[in-house]
């Protein structure tokens, strides 16, 4: 689609889909001509429990939304996370390393980023699995063939037990991320019930779904080019280099939403006022016309300009904590689970899903102490 139809009008879903680095850069930044407002008659409770969030809206309200959460993300702030993932990933790797071989999302990549936004928003320990189930419910919706009304219980469910912990923080404040929000004030009014609720959708799917499937696709990755995880582990200073690499080569999120604001050319397509657009960072962080090699992966690649986390105003203000809970958990993973390896055979099935990529299960063997 790159060469042939880089810009391209789907008649039967009435979207335009954009594929190469430089237009799919522009459609995520240049919000005066790309919307992020979700559809306002969206009929399905995931697109209404998400209008009122960051991730759909535009300055100047975006900017006073963002300004109001970034304290918990600024990179001291992450930093001070350390310890504790630290202790977390050690803890979850205790559990399974004299097996010799496990389920490396469902006993890491997934447990780990759930415990540690859950923990960031307060949410009680008894809940996290409601929290990681209702996090799979929102992710299904993003597949084509995805009915709404089999997820309107769960956007229910989740939509109540929201508002009531509301309700308890306002009562008695503590010191997770939901009591800061309600104590927040732009311009001298506090934040309203519907973008509180978006806070609490978007900080559980993008606070665990996407790190879980960024430490999953570094595994794969790792173990499909025999001799790197060797080389990462005599050269720990790489792995930061190698993690941008993977989320170049296998991303996370793999297309982002806008809408037309005003008629526009990309490519060389005419595209109409209030047209939806399908920008394809998967496809973006493969162009030819901006990485070498792209289809190989190189974890010695300087300069990777990569659009995995987005671009501009809605670059995504969880990097650093994604960035920060990847590095720790392949860190420990390859210190302490000497000669791991994909399990010869495995059938590997990937999420359902148009946005995000990831395995549903990586199956691996390393040697026993």
């Amino acid at each position: 689609m790159r060469e042939t139809a880089p810009v391209y009008h789907d008649e039967q879903s009435g979207s335009w889909h954009v594929f190469r680095y430089d237009d799919v850069q522009r459609a995520l930044s240049e919000y005066a001509t790309f919307s992020s407002r979700m559809g306002g008659d969206d009929a399905s409770g995931t697109g209404q429990l998400f209008a009122a969030s960051l991730i759909a809206t535009d300055p100047p309200r975006h900017r006073q939304l963002r300004s109001l959460v970034t304290q918990a993300f600024t990179p001291k702030a992450v930093d001070a996370l350390a310890p504790r993932i630290a202790a977390l990933t050690d803890e979850l790797l205790e559990g399974i390393a004299d097996r010799g071989s496990a389920d490396l999302i469902k006993e890491l990549a997934y447990p780990l980023p759930v415990i540690v936004i859950a923990e960031l928003m307060g949410i009680p320990a008894e809940d996290r699995e409601r929290f990681k189930q209702w996090s799979d419910v929102i992710v299904s919706q993003t597949r084509t063939d995805s009915t709404s009304e089999n997820n309107s219980g769960t956007n229910m469910e989740m939509t109540e037990y929201f508002l009531a912990l509301i309700d308890q923080r306002r009562r008695q404040p503590g010191q997770d991320l939901i009591s800061t929000l309600l104590a927040a004030e732009i311009d001298g009014q506090k934040l309203s019930v519907p973008e509180l609720l978006g806070f609490c959708a978007l900080l559980l799917v993008a606070g665990n779904e996407t790190t879980t499937n960024l430490i999953g696709n570094a595994v794969l990755c790792l173990a499909e080019y025999p001799g790197t995880m060797d080389r990462l582990v005599g050269e720990p200073a790489l792995l930061p280099q190698a993690i941008e690499e993977v989320l170049r080569f296998r991303s996370p999120v793999q297309s982002m939403y806008r809408v037309t604001v005003t008629e526009t050319v990309l490519g060389d397509e005419l595209i109409p006022a209030g047209a939806p657009i399908v920008a394809w960072i998967g496809s973006a962080n493969r162009d030819e016309r901006q990485f070498q090699r792209p289809a190989e992966f190189d974890v010695d690649r300087g300069q990777n300009r990569h659009l995995a986390f987005g671009h501009g105003i809605h670059f995504c203000l969880g990097a650093p904590l994604a960035r920060l809970e990847a590095r720790i958990a392949l860190g420990a993973l390859l210190s302490r689970l000497p000669g791991l390896s994909l399990d010869q055979g495995a059938h590997l099935e990937r999420m359902d899903s148009t946005i995000v990529y990831g395995l549903k299960a990586i199956p691996v063997s390393w040697q026993r102490a």
